[in-house]
């Protein structure tokens, strides 16, 4: 039986039975209050229910019904489900079944989630100003765009309603254009692309090739187009003038005279050779050497390729850190052009030196068709010891070993140097390559001939990089670390040879020289001696224009300057 009854509600009518109605208000201590309250209780879970007790234990009953039932199919549907197992774990019993019914699970799950996925769409809003055909039209030709790319802002207003198109739109009598030829370009194609005609293009190439092989001119050279009027719709535009800087020293232009007042036939193609004064003098440049050579160098004017190219030759004669000093000067002399135009070219180097207290300590200049440096005394290039053919510690040394494969002791006639497969191989100094190909046990292997009777070869190659008869500089690739041949793993054997013996490459520390002798040592000096009395800094002033090459003024004033110009130079 449930009892309703609250037992602090109990308390206090026991100890305040009456106190709605004092005439009938009893005094009753607190023990006896105490002792009576268990006997009320009780008295009141055995007095018959009220009506609003009964409707509450009604839907108290109903609502625990309901929640039973909710129980019971909650277990049940989570027992359908288990038993259906769509999602197994997918890193156990790969292929079976029940993998397959997983897998599909989680591509459905996905599927469902990506056509639930939001869209990162910008929103569309509505725009402040009225929208329209002729509202855009006014606006776009108001845009401010390039003229190189045909913008004509602020030239035309936008189309209305009173402007009256015509059956036929008149052409702009003429088109100029800038093209450029591009690296691996031809200069047909280039022309082609600027909209010049088959036929154009034919004759240009021709009058070009008469003046100049078209292989010379260099790629960035920027041309001239200017195209005229055509006949038709469909015809091509005529080419009316060309004009560009075929060579430092020449400029070539091409006219179309003009037509014919009789015939009415368009003129042909004009070519005129615009040769250009052109002055060799050397650019000679001394500095002190500072605490940085190249920045000094480079403070100075040089440029960086020359920069490069001064402290490789150098380096290669003596060793820069530590025979050059802060209170050194360095003395450097490039090949240098200048135009009459103003445009100016850097060359190659053709002098280094270093000066100590006003002598010259090292003196090396660029002499023969081969391009290398000798001394002032007509020695060669000098070599400071070998290069390294590869990047790599040395993992066998020359001398007795046992063999890894054959596994027997035998003499080991080079080095071998640990390195990955595909690592270049560089000659250790300048030679022509004696043999390149499948040399037994030695796999693929380039044999080097370095002159005075000395040889080296390189072995075990994957590829090789060069040919047989070829020459070689110091430091050029010459093939990639393999494992061909009698080889446990990727590393280069490497060998040299005196006189076609075998020897010990650490050994060795050749020099590479070439001594000039007889009237060939005389041209050398002569050129020395003419190099150095080269000014430093004489190259850099601008060339004085000629009388042909200055273009006669127009204003009275500029004619006075250029009559006193003249005076003082006379």
């Amino acid at each position: 039986m449930e009892h309703d009854a609250d037992p602090s509600r109990d308390d206090r009518h026991l100890s305040e039975p009456f106190s709605d109605h004092p005439e009938h208000a009893l005094s009753i201590d607190d023990q006896t209050a105490r002792e009576l309250a268990p006997i009320l209780r009780n008295a009141r879970g055995l007095a018959p229910a009220t009506k609003s007790q009964k409707a509450r234990r009604q839907v108290l009953a109903r609502v625990s019904g309901w929640r039973a039932r909710y129980d019971e199919w909650k277990i049940a549907a989570e027992d359908r489900i288990a038993a259906l197992d769509l999602a197994p774990d997918l890193a156990e019993n790969i292929g079976s079944r029940r993998w397959f019914r997983g897998l599909g699970t989680m591509v459905l799950l996905g599927a469902i989630a990506l056509a639930f996925w939001p869209s990162m769409a910008p929103l569309e809003a509505r725009s402040a100003m009225p929208g329209g055909e002729d509202i855009r039209d006014e606006f776009r030709s108001q845009m401010i765009m390039p003229l190189a790319l045909g913008g004509d802002s602020g030239r035309r207003m936008g189309p209305t309603e009173a402007v009256i198109p015509l059956a036929s739109a008149p052409e702009r009598p003429q088109i100029e254009r800038i093209a450029t030829l591009a690296p691996g370009d031809s200069f047909a194609s280039m022309l082609r692309r600027a909209g010049v005609s088959a036929r154009d293009i034919g004759e240009v190439s021709a009058m070009i090739g008469n003046a100049m092989p078209l292989g010379e001119i260099e790629p960035g050279t920027q041309v001239d187009l200017v195209l005229g009027r055509r006949p038709d719709s469909q015809s091509p535009r005529p080419l009316d003038a060309l004009k560009f800087r075929a060579r430092f020293d020449l400029e070539l232009e091409f006219t179309r005279q003009a037509a014919d007042a009789i015939t009415g036939e368009g003129g042909t193609l004009s070519l005129a050779r615009n040769v250009i004064r052109v002055d060799d003098t050397p650019l000679r440049v001394r500095g002190k050497v500072g605490a940085s050579l190249y920045r000094s160098m480079r403070a100075a004017g040089v440029p960086a390729s020359a920069v490069q190219d001064f402290l490789r030759t150098v380096d290669e004669q003596i060793d820069m850190d530590r025979e050059v000093r802060a209170s050194d000067e360095f003395d450097i002399i490039i090949a240098y052009r200048r135009a009459a135009t103003g445009e100016r070219q850097a060359g190659r180097l053709l002098y280094a030196g270093i000066d100590r207290d006003g002598e010259a300590r090292t003196q090396l200049m660029r002499w023969g068709e081969d391009g290398k440096f000798y001394e002032a005394s007509g020695v060669g290039e000098q070599r400071r010891g070998l290069v390294a053919p590869v990047p790599g510690s040395i993992s066998s040394r020359y001398g007795m070993r046992r063999h890894p494969i054959l596994g027997y002791r035998r003499m080991h006639s080079g080095m071998d140097f640990r390195a990955r497969h595909g690592t270049p191989i560089v000659a250790v100094t300048d030679g022509r390559v004696q043999s390149a190909g499948r040399a037994g046990g030695c796999g693929i292997a380039v044999k080097l001939d370095h002159g005075g009777g000395l040889q080296t070869r390189y072995c075990h190659m994957s590829r090789m990089a060069v040919r047989r008869g070829q020459q070689v500089k110091r430091g050029q690739v010459i093939g990639y670390v393999g494992s061909t041949g009698l080889s446990t793993g990727p590393h280069l054997h490497y060998e040299m040879y005196r006189r076609g013996r075998a020897i010990n490459p650490a050994s060795v520390d050749f020099v590479t020289r070439a001594v000039l002798s007889g009237t060939e040592l005389i041209d050398f000096r002569r050129q020395l001696i003419k190099l150095k009395q080269v000014e430093p800094g004489a190259a850099l002033e601008d060339l004085e224009p000629l009388e042909t090459e200055t273009d006669e003024p127009l204003r009275e004033i500029e004619k006075i300057a250029l009559a006193q110009r003249r005076a003082r130079a006379n």
